[in-house]
């Protein structure tokens, strides 16, 4: 079984590639950009997906993921990646500076589509809460920020590993490797 992952975030494809492993699915990359549209995850997964699919002219599926934070009306979500790269973490901890309420969740969202199907959609979440400052070299973008519900660490602390094991692309992927099992038949 094999499955075209759409992607030029590197950090997505090794942590995909770790999880589909264990379901016998071997991981195909490819650095094909397209346009995410305005909307929540759902509708960005879906297009990107039906939109490469029908470009690419096999089946495929992106990602699209976000940290949404609650004291901040869920500000960055969508907007996560062009929020990094503007902002930065320590913009976002200056937006929340004097905020108590620190609850925030990582949301992923993984759209899989065929040139002649509508977009299947699987969705993933880790609830947590942003921290005061950046703890942890691993991970990326967010991940310094961010401490799961139930862990005394953030995601930047914990090993690419250690994070695979309930990460919210985790979840959406491994909610798409077992309906792609099912769908291939194997």
């Amino acid at each position: 079984m094999k499955i075209t992952f759409i992607t030029s975030n590197q950090h997505k494809v090794k942590e995909a590639k770790g999880i589909f492993d264990n379901f016998g699915i071997e991981l195909e990359h490819v650095d094909l950009g397209y346009p995410e549209i305005q909307g929540d995850l759902v509708d960005v997964a879906k297009y990107g997906a039906k939109h490469v699919a029908k470009r690419f002219g096999k089946p495929v599926i992106v990602e699209d993921a976000g940290i949404f934070i609650k004291a901040l009306k869920w500000f960055p979500g969508t907007y996560s990646s062009y929020i990094q790269d503007t902002l930065g973490n320590k913009g976002i901890l200056k937006l929340m500076s004097d905020i108590e309420d620190r609850y925030a969740e990582f949301r992923s969202a993984v759209g899989f589509c065929t040139p002649k199907t509508e977009p299947e959609i699987f969705l993933g979440t880790v609830r947590g809460s942003i921290g005061y400052f950046e703890k942890g070299n691993y991970g990326f973008a967010y991940d310094p920020l961010f401490k799961p519900e139930g862990y005394e660490k953030t995601f930047g602390e914990l090993s690419i590993n250690e994070k695979n094991e309930f990460s919210h692309r985790r979840k959406s992927l491994e909610k798409f490797a077992f309906w792609y099992k099912d769908y291939r038949g194997d």
